[in-house]
């Protein structure tokens, strides 16, 4: 059988990285877009590459398409995972903090959907790793909720608008994540950490919180994508899966 294709941005780092791992286990091609290699040097191989991108870019995704299609003659699978977590007090808020968040966590999606749409044929998948926080607000979490909020939006209206050709779009919404960027993140001043320990706040969050009494890990957020891009999804499409231990039934 050929192998699928994938494209994943922002599959160097963090989450994305346990993606990327993922889909490579399961024997799938893997085009990996970000604006550096990051991690993934010592992942490179005949089933992994990598292209520079910057998702804000709407011309990179569609570069991203055009040589996944060079590379392997089809596109199966697009997962839109760049982007980045920050609190900041909605006071502070200026142009820049907005700009970058949207144009990275929110069009950065869009872009990346609209190239997928273009490059996939009949059966594609197109999956966007959004989060809790685009299910529910969170104090000096303004932007980064508006941003997932959005990301929700987008997957249930391209859903419907991509669904007579057989291409299921479907959002992943994990909780908390260690990973280096959520690291930085809890570090800001404004975070719910507020200064304290990262470790003794998430211990605490996932007690008080999770119905597991835990936090998910990366890998379960990976298989999660790896699930909703098999044929074993193929009635699933508009919907955002929630890998949160419990944390927001819905």
């Amino acid at each position: 059988m050929k192998k699928k294709t994938v494209i994943i941005t922002g599959g160097n780092q963090g989450i994305g990285l346990f993606i990327t791992r993922a889909f490579q286990a399961a024997h799938y091609h893997v085009l990996v877009g970000a604006r550096s290699e990051g991690r993934l040097q010592k992942d490179l191989s005949e089933t992994i590459r990598y292209c520079q991108a910057d998702v804000r870019d709407r011309l990179a995704h569609q570069k991203l398409v055009e040589t996944a299609i060079a590379w392997t003659g089809q596109l199966n699978v697009y997962v839109n995972c760049a982007g980045f977590s920050g609190w900041k007090d909605a006071a502070k808020v200026d142009e820049s903090f907005w700009d970058d968040m949207i144009d990275t966590n929110l069009a950065g999606t869009f872009w990346g959907c609209q190239a997928a749409a273009h490059g996939m044929k009949k059966g594609g998948a197109i999956i966007n790793i959004s989060s809790l926080a685009g299910r529910r607000g969170s104090a000096f979490n303004a932007v980064y909720c508006a941003s997932k909020f959005g990301v929700q939006g987008l997957t249930q209206s391209l859903a419907k608008e991509l669904g007579s050709r057989q291409i299921r779009v479907n959002a992943v919404c994990p909780v908390y994540v260690m990973t280096e960027g959520l690291k930085k993140a809890l570090e800001g001043e404004a975070s719910p950490v507020k200064g304290g320990s990262i470790e003794s706040y998430l211990k605490t969050f996932a007690k008080e919180q999770s119905a597991l009494g835990r936090l998910p890990t990366g890998e379960e957020v990976a298989d999660t994508c790896l699930f909703l891009a098999s044929e074993a999804a193929s009635g699933i499409t508009g919907q955002s899966i929630h890998v949160d231990c419990g944390i927001f039934p819905s």
